[in-house]
């Protein structure tokens, strides 16, 4: 005889999770044509672009590869001010004016002035923002 019990069908179960609560947030895909920040950290070195789009109510930050740890960290100032603006409900780029405007800069990043521009698509903002 084996000293090893039996597993029991419970413990073989995939667990399913259902989030049943948490913050609104915007979409983060689109397929419409997206409007997009630039965001540098102190030396000016670009480390992501914060996006848009009304009609799919979406927005989202784009980080390019290769980044430095401090330069990644840098961003979160910029996802929670996504959060913050579906949270006031303001429209994907009604905020986005808001962060051109420099209200979210600060010591470790800011908003690249005069970098608020469009692209057709997300995909292609991400093909960007990779060096494509």
């Amino acid at each position: 005889m084996s000293s090893e019990k039996p597993i029991t069908s419970r413990f073989e179960e995939n667990l399913q999770f259902k989030q049943v609560a948490g913050p609104e947030t915007y979409s983060v895909t689109t397929d419409g044509p997206v409007v997009y920040l630039s965001v540098a950290d102190s030396t000016g070195t670009v480390i992501g672009y914060v996006w848009a789009n009304d009609e799919d109510d979406a927005a989202g930050w784009v980080v390019p590869p290769g980044l430095s740890a401090n330069a990644v960290n840098a961003g979160g100032r910029w996802v929670r001010a996504l959060r913050a603006g579906k949270d006031r409900q303001l429209a994907p780029t009604a905020l986005l004016a808001e962060l051109a405007r420099g209200v979210k800069d600060g010591k470790q990043s800011h908003a690249v002035p005069g970098s608020l521009s469009e692209a057709p698509t997300l995909a292609v903002l991400k093909e960007q923002a990779s060096g494509g």
